[in-house]
């Protein structure tokens, strides 16, 4: 990218000055760590020249925003056309709860909706399953049948918000009933925008919250791809996530790396299953973590532009522009927040999103400072959308198209994190592919050996948490904490009595018989979700009768 002769005359320069003026500097005032790493414990230098970047050629490497190999944005205007869509998560409750903060979310400037479903919905269960019994509502909200859904988007067209759904083993479940909602409303299908997370794999490695084994998981995905590139073509097919990988405690080149491992693993099952890559490849997304480390960050967003682009255009033959663009939502790391000194937090978010939007985000979600110890309240929430806000209309951060482009810094760290991402991809293809990697434990050991050797540097106070393991207090300023009611799960298990009383029960039971019947079969099942959820079968019934045609799956425990 430099000029060698020059660039060589820099690098012997650079010596020259850590011999005579660094050391004598540090002669005065030695370096505060015998080692400096990024969170990831990659190591440092002191300082980054253009020898640093001696292989890299700009029109190959970079280019310019909006151009192949999008290092630099998938658009070219960026920020400077349109701000990044904030999308805070939200959920809780009953339906009325959380349809009550969607709309005041979107009275003080959200510009997109994001669906936090509670666990027994993100498990497959309805909120009167023993296995709901304590868990309704408290971690999102509880959705069992359409008539949920038709309460969550009361007054909310559909046709004039995206909306993103954070749901994976019962993504078709949701979605079918998100598809009910837009038919009541009278909104044509293909007037929808929005995601469905519907990323199997990642909850096979990280967040283990799966409904079936991984072969019929990913057929249902692949029925997804096949009906949206058919009837809804501007819906988000799959969010394919490293966020939840890296909540895990992977490094960010594993999440890196097991994110588009994920995607190439998608992509396979597409073309397999008989689409057109350009048919559905341009409208999948992927979601990252935002973590501490901002130049880390900012080098891990720019490493997946252009690996995905060269992924797609020679490995995958994709002639599609829209194909190659990496197109990305983010949200800031639950997993650096603390419990102790939660106000903390506020600042430790402001870093995560100015990372993200340095790094050319599609959208946001900021976590509020509260989420350790509960729910966000409306204040928190408030204080975590303003962050966003403040980003965009003060910082300044939103003026320049890639504004840390060329940093010496930043550009190394792309490199580096590209060849070691790279050569983990090698690996998962050497294995067959990520669905044979997971069934080996494969990505589920490596995290593990990450997120322990990061616990040690933390308890060896090599790597620094304010407020737990330095500048910690002996008294907490308490915060208000939103408590969910424990009369939300008697409403919300007497709502979903009550439908099962008022439908017809032997409709219900001739979708569902349906619905297994052409699960063994190769029929596309969408059609057949949406029939049911139309009677109003739940979402447990759904899934139940699934588990009878297409199994479970126990956990290959990792030790």
């Amino acid at each position: 990218m430099y000029d060698r002769k020059k660039a060589r005359a820099i690098a012997e320069h650079k010596k020259r000055w850590e011999k005579e003026t660094l050391a004598k500097a540090f002669s005065r005032a030695p370096e505060r760590l015998k080692r400096f790493s990024t969170v990831s414990d990659e190591e440092i230098a002191a300082l980054y020249t253009p020898d640093d970047l001696d292989a890299l050629d700009y029109d190959r490497d970079f280019s310019f925003p909006g151009e192949y190999p999008y290092t630099r944005g998938v658009q070219p205007s960026m920020y400077r056309g349109r701000l990044w869509t904030m999308r805070q998560f939200a959920g809780y409750g009953s339906a009325e709860d959380t349809n009550a903060r969607f709309k005041y979310l979107l009275s003080q400037g959200q510009t997109g909706l994001s669906t936090a479903f509670h666990f027994p919905t993100l498990m497959g269960y309805d909120s009167d399953s023993p296995r709901a019994k304590g868990e309704v509502g408290k971690c999102g909200v509880a959705v069992d049948s359409l008539k949920d859904m038709e309460i969550l988007f009361d007054g909310i067209p559909l046709d004039q918000v995206t909306t993103s759904m954070t749901i994976n083993g019962p993504a078709a479940m949701v979605f079918a009933m998100y598809l009910g909602v837009a038919e009541k409303q009278g909104v044509p299908f293909k007037k929808l925008g929005g995601t469905i997370q519907n990323d199997i794999l990642k909850e096979y490695i990280a967040q283990h919250a799966w409904v079936f084994p991984p072969e019929p998981s990913m057929r249902i995905i692949t029925d997804i791809l096949a009906y949206c590139t058919d009837h809804v073509p501007k819906w988000n097919t799959i969010s394919i996530s490293g966020y939840h990988i890296r909540e895990a405690g992977s490094t960010a080149v594993q999440e890196l790396a097991f994110t588009l491992a994920d995607g190439i693993a998608y992509v396979r099952a597409g073309i397999e299953a008989g689409i057109p890559v350009d048919e559905f490849a341009p409208r999948l997304s992927f979601f990252f973590n935002s973590h501490i480390d901002f130049f880390e960050e900012v080098a891990k967003y720019r490493a997946a532009r252009r690996m995905w682009a060269r992924i797609m255009k020679e490995r995958f033959k994709a002639r599609d522009e829209n194909s190659w663009k990496l197109r990305f939502h983010t949200q800031t790391a639950g997993c650096t927040l603390t419990a102790q000194q939660p106000i903390n937090n506020v600042i430790r978010v402001a870093l995560q999103a100015l990372a993200a939007v340095m790094g050319g985000t599609q959208s946001l979600h900021t976590n509020s400072m509260d989420e350790t110890l509960a729910l966000p309240t409306e204040q928190a929430a408030t204080i975590a959308l303003r962050t966003q806000q403040i980003i965009a209309e003060e910082s300044g951060a939103a003026n320049a198209i890639d504004p840390l482009g060329g940093s010496f810094l930043v550009e190394k760290l792309t490199g580096e994190m590209e060849k070691k991402a790279l050569a983990y991809i090698g690996k998962i293809d050497d294995m067959g592919g990520m669905v044979a990697a997971v069934k080996r434990g494969y990505p589920q050991r490596e995290i593990a050996d990450a997120a322990f050797h990061y616990q040690r540097l933390v308890d060896a106070r090599e790597k620094k948490i304010v407020g737990v393991n330095c500048y910690t207090m002996e008294e907490e300023i308490p915060i208000p904490l939103l408590k969910i009611d424990e009369s939300v799960e008697k409403k919300q298990v007497a709502r979903t009595q009550e439908v099962r009383r008022k439908r017809s029960a032997k409709r219900v039971s001739a979708r569902l018989d349906a619905l297994k019947e052409a699960s063994l079969s190769k029929a596309n099942l969408m059609p057949l979700l949406l029939d049911a959820v139309r009677e109003y079968a739940t979402l447990g019934e759904i899934c139940d009768a699934l588990r009878e045609t297409m199994g479970t799956y126990t956990d290959p425990a990792v030790f």
